[in-house]
């Protein structure tokens, strides 16, 4: 198990990482969190959904992606509201007191032990993620998803802490003084992550900790940039390009709204040589774009309501009057039409909002989510060789007859096709195909990519150099011997 001196600091991709190594080494690993918090998502192939950095990992073991692995999974709505999702399903929503001073957390607990039992019969080994801090006193008695999944799965656990965030040492010595005896005694090792320079410079530095702590120093990982693995934490959004780039490329902006989800569909997009992909909330930087993408939102309507008090819904609108390209992605496809409505408040307290209507549908909020993996064919295309999920609580209707930007396996028609410069659609991951982005950057560049990227192959080679990284910097030999205790 992987835990943390604080959010962010790196335990998704280390524990992406060991998935990978394990695998490489002839094992059955399958990852699990007990309880995540995040607004990127995903949908496993029998429609249930889960945080997105379980799939991720799942896809680091070479596993299709399981509810078991991440059996609660909380959504935020607001600043003090989530969405609760468990075993793969929404419950309610509930504000963070309701959640956690009188939210049945034993009945909780118990339905991540279960998951974790059900997985760890299926795998191994499972290895765990934890979440934030592992000495929040406050929120430890109700803790599920720390030292005691610890316990109740006998892990070694190792802590992870970011010297990059600097008081490493503080960290480190404050989180383990801060710890039950019978928790602490889960802790069998130290990994320092996020390095910058010659790790052979904190040789005392392992050795301080060590005599400080009474717990080895089993690995000190070095700051990446080199190595894609998608990021879970909207804190990763700060990391990214924030400006339009030199000429030459397309300029791709991606619209930055309070409860944006699933930022994960642009990284195949990010990746591409023609376009130059940045994430914004300015209007003259939305004007300047050439291709304009509303994104994924937990709140749709408080969202909306958002962009025209700022002035980017009136700076969107203006855009796509210029000949810009403005495409929406689930959320963002919502509010590009006439409205949107929430009559039974599932998402917002506003009943209803007018959208920006770029497209001729309007949407109506339900209870019932939709949680679904996709196959599809782009633009009438013949074969449905193309992949995306959905993850909504929506139902859009257009207004006259449909025109469609896919067509589901199953004859179901998804979204709507304005024309190139202007399209929606429910379809999470749509921009990880070759033909979409072909069809997204075509009106505003005649480069061709001469070798389509193969974003399913990409991302299997970065977590083999994942993999290698840790094998390099991590003592695995006490890893293994740590497993067999």
């Amino acid at each position: 198990m992987f835990v943390g001196t604080a959010s962010d600091v790196g335990k998704s991709v280390v524990t992406a990482g060991f998935c990978r190594i394990f695998l490489q080494d002839g094992h059955r690993p399958a990852p699990f969190k007990a309880q995540n918090m995040s607004l990127n998502s995903y949908a496993t192939p029998e429609g249930l959904e889960i945080g997105r950095a379980q799939a991720v990992q799942a896809e680091a073991a070479g596993i299709p992606c399981h509810v078991d692995m991440n059996p609660v999974l909380l959504k935020p709505t607001s600043d003090q509201a989530a969405q609760v999702v468990v075993n793969g399903r929404p419950i309610g929503t509930q504000s963070a007191y309701e959640y956690f001073r009188t939210n049945d957390r034993h009945a909780l607990f118990e339905a991540a032990t279960a998951a974790y039992d059900r997985l760890a019969a299926r795998h191994s080994p499972v290895v765990l993620e934890g979440a934030g801090s592992i000495s929040e006193l406050n929120l430890k008695a109700r803790d599920i998803t720390n030292l005691c999944m610890a316990r109740h799965a006998g892990t070694a656990t190792y802590l992870i802490a970011d010297i990059d965030k600097g008081g490493v040492f503080g960290s480190v010595y404050g989180t383990l003084a801060l710890l039950e005896p019978e928790e602490k005694a889960c802790i069998k090792g130290i990994i320092i992550n996020k390095f910058r320079g010659d790790a052979r410079l904190f040789e005392d530095g392992r050795r301080q900790l060590a005599a400080l702590t009474g717990v080895p120093v089993v690995g000190v990982l070095p700051y990446f940039r080199d190595i894609f693995v998608e990021e879970e934490d909207s804190v990763a959004l700060a990391r990214k390009q924030r400006a339009p780039g030199a000429p030459g490329r397309v300029q791709v902006a991606v619209v930055l709204l309070g409860r944006m989800s699933n930022f994960t569909d642009f990284d195949a997009l990010g990746h591409d040589p023609r376009a130059h992909l940045f994430y914004t909330h300015d209007a003259a930087e939305i004007q300047a774009a050439d291709v304009i993408i509303l994104p994924g939102s937990k709140n749709t309507i408080d969202d909306l309501i958002a962009l025209k008090d700022n002035g980017l819904a009136a700076a969107i609108v203006q855009a796509h009057r210029a000949g810009k390209t403005v495409v929406g992605i689930c959320g963002g496809y919502q509010m590009l039409g006439r409205s949107v409505e929430d009559p039974a408040g599932v998402e917002s307290r506003v009943a209803a909002t007018a959208g920006l209507g770029l497209l001729p549908v309007r949407t109506v909020l339900e209870g019932e989510k939709t949680t679904q993996q996709r196959r599809f064919a782009f633009l009438g295309g013949g074969a449905a060789d193309c992949q995306g999920y959905e993850i909504h609580m929506g139902r859009t209707v257009a207004e006259g007859p449909p025109q469609p930007v896919a067509t589901l396996a199953d004859g179901t028609p998804d979204g709507y096709y304005a024309g190139p410069r202007c399209w929606g659609t429910y379809l999470h991951g749509i921009l990880d195909n070759p033909a979409v982005i072909d069809a997204l950057l075509g009106p505003h560049t005649t480069e061709t990519a001469a070798v389509p990227l193969d974003f399913a192959a990409f991302k299997n080679e970065q977590y083999d150099r994942l993999a290698a990284l840790i094998r390099e910097n991590v003592d695995m030999a006490q890893i293994y011997k740590a497993l067999q205790m």
